[in-house]
């Protein structure tokens, strides 16, 4: 049985203190990176993350917190990367340590921005992590409810499905079930698009789209992501594992959405940039959006959902126009 040693959290959002809190439950100790000093004295004198989910305490004494990425890169097996995908770049630039014999674990659902490739591809491809040592961490899982230890189910990716059941050895608890995939491209990919079609969701909401409408619209988006998914990976995958569409249910439709609420105020008349600097917290299907036009311009997958929000959020056009456009494609 593969065993994935010591365990270093990189980032310091909502999600990366989700984890952090179910890795620590079982393993009693994690390195953790934030990037500021005055943050990581906030956290150890109040014992919780001082900007998100300050209900979640954790033992200080079974955290080695730091700032120093190259410290918790060297003394640390695995890596459990839980950053803004806009931000990852920029992070590993600071790591002058090789990657290859670190266990890669990214639970970022986001895309590469200007690289235009998922995470597991940006660490393969630029930092020459081989494909046996990436994994991915996927499914329906908002912080908010990880944190109040609401019933959770995970999907580990790796094709070393040995260190997949590994990792899911340290993620497994009584509010966390868990499940092994080989499908790593798949369930990233899945990841980027669910939060495109949540904005899609979210527009539709803000501009009084019942729910009947809501139905229709994450039923075409599911059949969209299922023909990008079978041409960048034809793997044989079920769509309603949770993974794909559980994801997708949650992220559409829960109030706990950022991408949702995102699309809501934008259907409701927000500007882009307004829409972004009322919001706390990065809407990952902005920049998704963006990412996933452009990779599809080499694909041409017929992706009508995702050339509407494109359409609206980067090339101006009235989200009433385009919707109204995109419903009469819908049968």
């Amino acid at each position: 049985m593969y065993d994935v040693g010591n365990i270093a959290i990189i980032g310091s959002g909502s999600w990366a203190t989700a984890i952090a809190k179910i890795v620590v439950e079982h393993t009693h100790h994690i390195g953790w990176y934030f990037r500021r000093d005055e943050t990581i004295e906030q956290f150890r004198k109040l014992e919780h993350n001082p900007t998100y989910l300050t209900s979640a305490h954790f033992d200080t004494n079974e955290i080695r917190l730091s700032s120093d990425i190259n410290r918790l890169v060297q003394d640390y097996d695995t890596l459990i990367f839980v950053t803004p995908s806009p931000y990852l770049k920029a992070i590993l630039k600071k790591v002058k340590h090789k990657l290859h014999d670190k266990f890669i674990v990214t639970a970022i659902k986001g895309i590469v921005p200007d690289e235009n490739l998922v995470c597991s591809e940006y660490f393969r491809k630029v930092m020459k992590v081989p494909e046996d040592n990436l994994a991915v961490i996927g499914g329906p899982s908002h912080a908010e409810e990880v944190a109040m230890e609401r019933l959770t189910y995970l999907t580990v990716g790796c094709t070393d499905t040995q260190k997949a059941h590994a990792l899911t050895e340290v993620l497994v608890s009584n509010y966390v079930k868990t499940k092994v995939s080989r499908d790593v491209l798949g369930i990233e990919y899945a990841s980027v698009l669910k939060n495109v079609y949540a904005i899609a969701s979210g527009i539709c909401s803000g501009l009084q789209y019942g729910d009947n409408f809501q139905a229709v619209i994450i039923s075409n988006a599911m059949q969209e992501m299922e023909r990008f998914l079978t041409s960048i990976n034809p793997l044989e995958r079920n769509m309603v594992d949770s993974v794909y569409l559980g994801d997708q249910l949650v992220t559409g439709y829960s109030n706990f959405s950022r991408n949702r609420t995102f699309g809501m105020m934008i259907g409701k008349g927000y500007s882009v940039k307004s829409a972004q600097m009322e919001m706390e917290m990065i809407a990952e299907g902005y920049f998704g959006t963006k990412c996933m036009k452009e990779i599809n311009r080499h694909l041409h997958v017929n992706m009508p959902i995702l050339d509407a929000v494109y359409n609206i959020l980067y090339e101006g056009i009235s989200p009433k126009v385009e919707i109204k456009l995109l419903t009469d494609s819908f049968r």
